[in-house]
């Protein structure tokens, strides 16, 4: 019987069943899902779970698919870059390539290459350094992968120094580019205030031992006659500006090679330590930044302020500021004066564009006469800011050697009485006066350092 039945049961018509959802390995799925989700398998799978619930909304999932793989097929817009671009061969400021090239294009090929530079700015980093010549040439820095970093065009170029690194055991020196409207100390245009112009500084170390090659020259002299090859092939006037000891040169010696000149001056701006560079062109501040350069016409005037036995502060004023160098050693006094006087920066018999205003000048020289007139300073000169300094100073100390020599007895005491007076206390200087004097100036210094 119950064989029976179930053969009857097999034989009964069907009755007809709701469909049922497709499973998920049997549904249909738009190829394009699986490409677009193929970096994501769980997300791929809710979309698949999502057409086999509802797939009406096949389509528009296949939409989006084909929408994210057009979206990913385009090459990516480039991230903001950490440092700025400098100008192209054109002066624009956007980056856009020029109209025939340009020196961010690498369709242009440089002129000079030289691989495993340092750079310092505006990038801290080592890149390969290209000169371009030609009238659109200028220099570049290229990364490891070929891509540009920066470039400046020759023409944008304002100077170019080769300076000595000071405190180095190894020979070494920075070439710097100061572009156009980026010396730190004049006024930007309006147009140049929201991306102004940036120095390029990089490092030449000088060849040593088996590294120097017969028959060069294994200090910079090479890369500057280069720079200055691409200079005149511009069409530009510029040079590469070396140190010179007519211009200055410090009282100082190199702290490593005592026999070798130092053409700097250590000096503080603010809290950062840095280097004066007394040029042919005008007085450079490097090399951290931000990196200052005063040209001769930009200098109203200079003054000394501060001046200690050890150390003095030098003031340079333009159109439109004052910038204060502190802690310059006293040993350098006179020939950063020789300096100013040589160019003229204090001397108003010059050009309007390089006059600057005398300071503090010695007005005793002047006397009324009777009836009011100025008499002859009697061809004496005005003296100088720096003349004045050193005349205090020395005064100062000839008082002390005087109280030194003083001698109670000379102005008509008894023996007596001096040594009674000694022995109250209210005598003359001991030795000890003295070394308390020059304890003041080193206190006065050390105070000044910490400032």
């Amino acid at each position: 019987m119950a064989f029976t039945a179930l053969n009857n049961r097999a034989t009964a018509p069907t009755v007809p069943v709701p469909a049922q959802p497709q499973s998920p390995t049997t549904a249909p799925h738009p190829q394009e899902v699986d490409v677009a989700f193929a970096g994501n398998k769980e997300l791929r799978k809710r979309v698949h779970a999502a057409i086999d619930q509802n797939p009406t909304q096949s389509t528009l999932f296949r939409d989006i698919s084909t929408y994210i793989l057009n979206q990913t097929t385009q090459p990516a817009p480039e991230p903001a870059p950490k440092k700025r671009k400098l100008e192209d061969s054109n002066g624009t400021h956007d980056g856009a390539p020029a109209v025939g090239g340009s020196l961010i294009s690498t369709a242009n090929k440089a002129w000079r290459t030289y691989p495993g530079v340092s750079f310092s700015i505006p990038q801290r980093k080592k890149f390969t350094l290209e000169l371009l010549d030609g009238k659109d040439g200028g220099i570049r820095a290229v990364g490891a992968n070929g891509s540009i970093e920066f470039a400046i065009a020759w023409k944008d170029v304002d100077q170019v120094f080769c300076l000595p690194i000071p405190e180095k055991a190894k020979k070494q020196h920075n070439f710097i580019i100061i572009p156009v409207h980026g010396d730190g100390v004049n006024p930007l245009p309006e147009e140049l205030k929201a991306s102004p112009p940036e120095p390029v500084v990089w490092t030449f170390e000088e060849a040593t031992g088996k590294n120097i090659v017969d028959g060069e020259d294994p200090g910079p002299g090479p890369m500057a006659e280069a720079i200055h090859h691409c200079l005149i092939q511009a069409g530009t006037a510029k040079e590469v500006i070396f140190p010179n000891a007519e211009d200055f040169s410090s009282a100082i010696p190199e702290s490593h090679r005592k026999s070798e000149k130092a053409y700097h001056v250590k000096a503080h701006r603010g809290s950062k330590e840095g280097y004066l560079f007394f040029t042919s062109v005008g007085i450079l501040y490097g090399f951290k930044k931000p990196l200052a350069f005063f040209d001769f016409a930009a200098i109203n005037s200079i003054s000394y302020t501060a001046v200690l036995r050890n150390t003095f502060n030098l003031v340079i004023t333009t159109p439109t500021q004052e910038i204060e160098f502190g802690m310059l050693d006293q040993a350098d006094f006179a020939g950063i004066n020789e300096y100013v006087q040589q160019h003229g920066l204090q001397d108003a018999s010059l050009a309007a564009a390089r006059r600057a205003k005398k300071l503090n000048v010695n007005k005793t020289g002047k006397k009324e006469t009777a009836n009011g007139a100025a008499a002859q300073e009697g061809g004496e000169e005005e003296e100088s800011e720096l003349q004045k300094a050193e005349r205090e100073l020395q005064d100062q100390e000839d008082e002390e050697e005087e109280d030194d020599d003083f001698d109670p007895g000379s102005e008509g005491e008894s023996e007596g009485e001096g040594s009674e007076s000694d022995e109250e206390g209210g005598g003359d200087y001991e030795e000890g006066d003295t070394a308390n004097v020059e304890e003041e100036y080193d206190e006065a210094d050390g105070e000044e350092m910490e400032e």
